[in-house]
């Protein structure tokens, strides 16, 4: 199946966007954020890139809800640490975790608001875990803007799984695939939900390209380069 682009969706409406956090509204940590936890953690400071790369491998796990915040953490710790459930060093190191997946983009968010004023219903789908979806849920910008938000923890499936788009695609109502905008700063993840039929668009830090997506007239959506 071909996947479809904007242009397919000439003279009609956009029934819903989907869209990813991190990567697309969500800015990326800092090294000095990377290096902070690494250090939380247990890790000397020269090998916080060792700490980024076991922090990854264990990150599917707990991001779709198998593993506990204490299960994750206490695989990553060093130099004798324990974060034991309930300890102060586990709600350290949880909330410097979440911390650091919570600066957004305000150009995005500038793009999104537009988008809501415009009428067009947004839907957050993100692999995220409970702590960090707890955390988004609460702010104002994820309150106001987004009709219903869907984390792979509380599902128990990360996206680019089947599972994912249809339970994005549930809370929107069922809106139909070609006339649903998905988001993802993710080619496989894109790629996933070309494969379903939803108009997918591979974010890479432009602004302009996902305001033209998300606020024009269905009949002026400009074609991906």
């Amino acid at each position: 199946m071909t996947a479809p682009t904007p242009t397919t969706l000439r003279r009609r409406r956009l029934e819903a966007a989907i869209l990813d956090y991190n990567g697309v509204l969500g800015v990326q940590p800092s090294p000095t954020q990377w290096r902070g936890l690494a250090e939380l953690a247990g890790w000397p400071a020269q090998e916080a890139a060792a700490f980024q790369k076991a922090f990854w491998k264990r990150r599917t796990a707990y991001d779709e809800g198998t593993i506990t915040t204490h299960v994750f953490w206490d695989g990553l710790l060093r130099g004798g640490l324990s974060a034991r459930p309930g300890s102060a060093l586990l709600a350290e190191l949880t909330h410097a975790d979440t911390q650091m997946w919570t600066t957004i983009d305000p150009a995005v968010l500038e793009v999104l608001h537009a988008a809501h004023r415009a009428g067009t219903p947004l839907v957050l789908l993100s692999n995220a875990p409970r702590p960090l979806a707890a955390a988004l849920d609460a702010t104002d910008w994820c309150a106001t803007l987004f009709t219903k938000t869907v984390y792979s923890a509380r599902i128990g499936v990360n996206k680019p799984h089947r599972r994912a788009y249809e339970a994005a695609l549930a809370v929107a109502g069922w809106p139909s695939p070609e006339q649903t905008l998905f988001v993802d700063d993710r080619a496989d993840n894109v790629e996933a939900a070309a494969r379903l039929g939803l108009l997918s668009s591979h974010y890479t830090g432009d602004p302009g390209e996902l305001a033209r997506h998300l606020t024009q007239p269905a009949g002026q959506l400009a074609r991906r380069p």
